[in-house]
């Protein structure tokens, strides 16, 4: 991959993990605003932790690992996230398909072209993809 598209790749990933980390610390600070981006009702009483323990956790996870993968060049942490992500994606396919949820393609096509960008950087973004050569034995 040529470094222009590389670093390109490398920025628009860093941005992915930015929009996870200022979802998830918005889950903390403007639970009504968070949910209304999701079109969803903010629930109450334990429901009320649950929404925001876990959907936060979600998010702020998911930008960690982004960043991880950024950092340490690892394509683990890439992988990690695109499976939640595309895991996110079926999930509520699967909502739709079973239990009369809306089908919701306003998230699921992000969250497949997310998803796909990740298994991208996970590929051209580590280490094992590096441009330094290998040293030779002695």
């Amino acid at each position: 991959m040529k470094k222009a598209l590389r670093i390109v790749l490398w920025v628009l990933i860093g941005l992915i993990a930015l929009n996870f980390l200022v979802t998830g610390l918005r889950w903390a600070v403007d639970p009504s605003g968070a949910a209304e981006a999701f079109d969803m009702s903010l629930f109450s009483g334990a429901a009320l932790s649950t929404q925001i323990g876990d959907i936060g956790a979600f998010f702020i996870g998911m930008g960690l690992f982004v960043l991880l993968g950024l950092v340490t060049r690892k394509r683990e942490w890439f992988l990690a996230c695109a499976t939640l992500v595309f895991a996110a994606a079926l999930f509520r396919t699967l909502a739709w398909l079973f239990h009369g949820a809306s089908l919701m393609m306003q998230f699921i096509v992000p969250e497949i072209i997310i998803g796909t960008l990740l298994l991208i950087a996970s590929k051209k973004l580590t280490a094992e993809n590096s441009q330094v050569p290998a040293q030779k034995p002695e």
